[in-house]
């Protein structure tokens, strides 16, 4: 059984069309901290960022948000968080919240969360590192990421093995059950360059 500490959470800063996702993130929120878990994110005040990091200040949970500069100032940053670290880039941001997470969760989200999904999937492809990487597709937003994946295997882009990098889980309660069941990282190095 792996003791996850801090869990990263990779989600949108915009809160879609569909109220249910809102309503996920704050359900992962509670979780997180429910179980003492630190969240870490990328300490926005809009969107899902600010609806799962909300649940967990509200439960009186910890939130580690990472923030560049140039997104601070134009004033997206949640205010009210246990920490915050301020960085120069978004290579930076990465890096961090890498380094403070013991697994990862992706909520659904635009760009920005699907650029963190991918190149935390390809560290693990590449064995930097082994840290469990969920997506938690609840009410099927993912199926479109779910079919590409399985597409770049399909085609002979990506191993079979492939689907092993990742978890699905369908509600909140099942993405702890995943972690819960993942054996702890042996893994965990950082590229020196990004």
């Amino acid at each position: 059984m792996n003791r996850i500490e801090a869990l990263c959470v990779y989600c949108g800063s915009s809160k879609g069309n569909d109220a249910r996702h809102a309503e996920l993130a704050r359900a992962l929120g509670g979780e997180i901290a429910a179980r003492g878990i630190t969240l870490v994110y990328g300490a926005g005040g809009i969107g899902l960022m600010t609806e799962v990091a909300d649940a967990v200040l509200a439960a009186k949970g910890q939130v580690v948000g990472v923030i560049p500069d140039h997104l601070a100032r134009a004033e997206v940053q949640h205010g009210g968080l246990s920490e915050t670290i301020l960085v120069h880039s978004m290579h930076q941001r990465k890096e961090i919240m890498f380094k403070r997470a013991d697994a990862f969760a992706v909520l659904p989200g635009g760009l920005g969360t699907l650029d963190e999904f991918f190149e935390i999937l390809t560290w693990r492809q590449i064995g930097l590192h082994d840290k469990p990487v969920v997506i938690l597709d609840s009410g099927g937003y993912w199926a479109p990421l779910r079919a590409l994946l399985d597409a770049v295997v399909t085609e002979g882009f990506a191993p079979p093995g492939a689907h092993a990098l990742y978890h699905v889980a369908e509600s909140v309660s099942e993405l702890f059950e995943v972690l819960d069941a993942t054996p702890a990282p042996a893994i965990s190095k950082v590229p020196e360059r990004f």
